[in-house]
């Protein structure tokens, strides 16, 4: 039943990152950025965090890797946020799921799961997927071809890396993880807010006004909810589990993605998704005959 639990924890932060893109996207067109909806959604979110936890802070002194998770956290909404906000939401979903891939080359090292034959098979599976979903008719090879790549590729490494220590971290107070993944996303996304502003990629902070402070306070609720089950379930099942039960997230961001008209159907994307999608299947049966 653990186990379970552990799961429906993990979808159901599947489902708040899958669907997230649209209320970004109403953000932006309010006339505020992505960078800075996310520092504000999570600024939002740590206070109520500390009233809920106000001795959260003390797991940062005594688990140093706290801070690590904090940049990592903030890098995976930095890539992931910017990009479903200005990309083809379901691409830039397929792309963020490599993150298997770096969660077996992180995982091992880091915390001694050594993938075996099956795992790797599975790997490939969802490996030869984003393949097909970047081999457009106009590119002669499969390869990132705007900022929205990019950001979904930065972003699902540093999402596995986010899963990695929250495994890691798994005897650290939840109310600590959750400062640093909170506290770590507001500044480095308001950090590269304003680095990107400098460089003419980001839009300066609008004033604020009562429609989009409304939908910044609902959607951090949201999100706080999400990121409780991420907590509950990354730190419960494994690394490579983790990542493979996420993958839901290419359902729920794929199928709202198309009913909302922020993305088209492509043979490319049915074959990639299909291929990433049979590889958590295997993944789910293999995973319940071994427990």
């Amino acid at each position: 039943m653990a186990n379970i639990r552990a799961a429906l924890a993990l979808m159901a932060n599947a489902f708040a990152w899958g669907v997230s893109w649209w209320p970004f996207r109403q953000l932006q067109e309010m006339g505020l950025h992505p960078l800075w909806a996310t520092a504000i959604v999570y600024l939002v979110a740590l206070v109520f965090l500390l009233i809920a936890q106000p001795n959260a802070w003390r797991g940062l002194q005594r688990y140093p890797a706290l801070w690590v998770l904090a940049l990592a956290a903030g890098l995976t909404n930095v890539g992931f946020n910017w990009a479903v906000t200005t990309g083809d939401v379901v691409r830039v979903v397929l792309l963020f799921y490599l993150m298997p891939a770096w969660v077996v080359l992180l995982a091992w090292p880091l915390l001694g799961e050594k993938p075996d034959g099956a795992a790797l098979m599975r790997l490939a599976l969802a490996l030869a997927g984003v393949v097909v979903v970047l081999k457009t008719p106009d590119l002669a090879w499969p390869w990132p071809e705007s900022l929205a790549d990019w950001l979904g590729l930065m972003g699902g490494a540093a999402f596995a890396l986010t899963n990695i220590l929250l495994r890691k971290l798994n005897q650290a107070p939840q109310s600590s993880s959750m400062l640093a993944m909170f506290g770590g996303s507001a500044v480095t996304t308001a950090a590269i807010a304003l680095l990107g502003m400098q460089l003419g990629l980001v839009t300066a902070l609008p004033a604020a006004q009562t429609h989009w402070l409304l939908w910044v306070s609902g959607l951090s609720l949201f999100i706080l909810a999400g990121n409780i089950g991420l907590q509950y379930g990354a730190a419960r099942l494994s690394a490579n589990a983790t990542s493979i039960i996420m993958l839901s997230e290419v359902v729920f961001a794929s199928v709202s993605a198309v009913l909302l008209g922020a993305s088209e159907v492509t043979m490319h994307s049915l074959l990639g998704g299909f291929l990433i999608l049979l590889a958590a299947v295997l993944s789910a049966v293999h995973t319940q005959a071994v427990h």
